[in-house]
């Protein structure tokens, strides 16, 4: 086992960290109102007895980006993972679907899917884990059919506390980063770095959002509301029915 010092891990996330930013900033400056307006429920935003154009266009926003971000950063800390296991267990990116890490230790071959969190999938997401994870060994066994294969879904944050699901186990927040590290303090360390070039780049984020805002309700007031209120009835129509014409928002 070779090992990762706490400045390896400082220079990846300033030399990488950035991509995250850029990122969500991108898919802010992608957003058009009439892409959020059909992909969001009406009836939600009814039943919480919004009243204002503002307040539903950032609930709306809300809801958008904090699903967009929780991808994106879970793309980086997917990488950093992968990052300090090569560093220490000389692991890999692998290629075999649905896998997204393999390493050796102590003559075991672990395959690992990493996700953000623990409550990441249903039934049906975790039934095609289990099948990616049977396909990989079977496809890593065609040259040694005793090869050990242990399968792992490691989360990057939260508890787990059934550890063995049977055919893999979880291994979740402190628990995933001490196995693909063998450092136990390595979930709080990781923490410290993350904050790199964040208030600038927030303040970024924040100005851009705010625009959007103002420009979103704007649109908003003028094809959904009369005399300041919101009609509720043309917002579902727009949402939901058949034979509603796609015309862009004026």
């Amino acid at each position: 086992m070779k090992g990762i010092s706490y400045q390896d891990i400082i220079l990846y996330v300033e030399q990488n960290i950035s991509t995250f930013h850029s990122t969500r900033l991108k898919r802010l400056r992608e957003l058009n109102l009439s892409k959020i307006l059909k992909r969001k429920n009406p009836y939600l935003f009814k039943v919480k007895n919004i009243l204002t154009a503002q307040e539903l266009i950032m609930q709306i926003l809300n809801a958008y980006l904090s699903s967009q971000e929780e991808t994106i950063f879970g793309g980086f800390l997917e990488g950093l993972a992968i990052y300090i296991n090569e560093k220490v267990y000389g692991g890999w990116k692998s290629s075999a679907k649905g896998i997204d890490l393999e390493f050796n230790q102590d003559d075991i071959r672990y395959i690992v899917s990493i996700k953000s969190g623990p409550n990441w999938g249903n039934s049906s997401q975790i039934a095609k884990l289990k099948s990616d994870f049977n396909t990989t060994k079977k496809i890593i066994r065609t040259n040694n059919k005793k090869k050990n294969i242990i399968a792992v879904n490691g989360c990057c944050y939260g508890r787990n506390l059934r550890q063995d699901k049977g055919e893999y186990f979880k291994y979740c927040g402190q628990v995933f980063w001490e196995f693909i590290s063998g450092d136990e303090n390595l979930y709080t360390d990781i923490i410290e770095p993350l904050g790199h070039q964040a208030k600038k780049r927030n303040e970024e984020f924040q100005k851009k959002y705010a625009q959007i805002v103002n420009n979103f309700t704007l649109l908003f007031i003028n094809n959904f509301c009369d005399n300041g209120e919101i009609i509720w009835e043309d917002l579902v129509r727009y949402n939901s029915s058949q034979n509603a014409v796609e015309n862009k928002l004026t």
